[in-house]
């Protein structure tokens, strides 16, 4: 097993340069540059002071030069300043953000687990019966609203026409004057919107994903010769079935892993939510390169860990994987 875990880990480093290295080249191939977007709507930007600006952020220099200056300073954990006017660390501004993009997205991704699992078992277990139809009709209309139309809709209803539910930010006006109690009843009031929008955006594809997985399993010998010993049906479902049905799900929860970053960018801008996601919609619309490039890397590294955590278990659950015969 080590030696399989030293092989995966190897594995990753060229991945890594070179999702870094592609990045890096499409980003800057993009239309548009750092000194056009803040000198656009100055009149008084003289070519000589977009000249300076371009020397002061490096822009000067051949692509491979401004790559490999970039990989100097990401091999000492250091992602460069941000291109915006207050030209601070990358690295503080993410650190700023995270917690309110990974607290989102955690939640969400509980809930998604939480409610697909059981969603996808009841649509196997009553196959082709009338629970699992509505079951499909709700699967596929979760597949077929757009993520930001559906936000759009539930902003209007809840937040504008019945006043439910803020509808932007994390806080209300003045609540850092409020107490405890207080500021978290309107924190989870601003969060019951985004996090049941991310919620839906997931839940009907994982739970048609579960539903395959499990009605192949129940279709296998050792589920009828169970069944035929008199097992109880409960028993059948969720100590001999569910166990096999949750095997291709690890994949699944490995791949959720980028998805705490990089899957609030929607959400995130729509809800104006201070967090990761709409830092790098700001990013990429500033053509901020240094801040684009560090939320990018982040992603590459929870993707590539997400995947090795997906082998591993995967390793752990079939000896033939890690012995390389499977």
């Amino acid at each position: 097993m080590a030696n399989y875990l030293i092989k995966r880990i190897l594995m990753l480093i060229p991945l890594l340069l070179g999702i870094t290295l592609i990045t890096f080249t499409v980003i800057h191939l993009a239309p548009g540059e750092p000194v056009e977007m803040q000198t656009a709507m100055s009149p008084k930007a003289s070519a000589a002071s977009r000249a300076r600006l371009r020397e002061f952020y490096g822009l000067d220099k051949p692509l491979p030069v401004q790559y490999g200056m970039w990989l100097s300073n990401l091999s000492r954990l250091d992602f460069g300043r941000s291109f915006a006017p207050d030209n601070r660390p990358v690295l503080d501004k993410i650190k700023e953000r995270i917690p309110i993009t990974i607290s989102l997205n955690v939640i969400a991704l509980i809930l998604e687990f939480g409610l697909a699992l059981p969603i996808g078992i009841m649509a196997a277990v009553h196959r082709d019966t009338l629970l699992d139809r509505a079951i499909s009709v709700f699967v596929f209309v979760g597949f077929a609203v757009p993520t930001f139309w559906l936000a759009l809709l539930c902003m209007y209803l809840f937040g504008v026409k019945l006043a439910w539910l803020p509808i932007s930010g994390i806080h209300s006006l003045g609540s850092d004057q409020w107490s405890f109690f207080w500021r978290s009843a309107d924190l989870a009031r601003h969060l019951v919107l985004p996090i049941a929008i991310a919620t839906f955006g997931s839940l009907a594809g994982l739970s048609r994903y579960m539903r395959s997985t499990m009605i192949e399993v129940l279709s296998q010998d050792y589920i009828t010769t169970a069944r035929a010993k008199g097992v109880r049906e409960r028993v059948v479902i969720y100590r001999h079935a569910l166990k096999n049905a949750l095997l291709p799900v690890i994949t699944l929860l490995g791949f959720s892993l980028p998805a705490l970053i990089g899957g609030s960018v929607i959400f995130e801008t729509i809800f104006s939510i201070p967090g990761m996601g709409q830092l790098f919609y700001q990013g990429v619309m500033a053509r901020d390169y240094p801040l684009v490039m560090g939320i990018l890397v982040i992603g590459a590294c929870l993707t590539l860990i997400g995947n090795l955590l997906a082998d591993l278990c995967y390793a752990l659950a079939d000896p033939r994987i890690r012995h390389g015969r499977g």
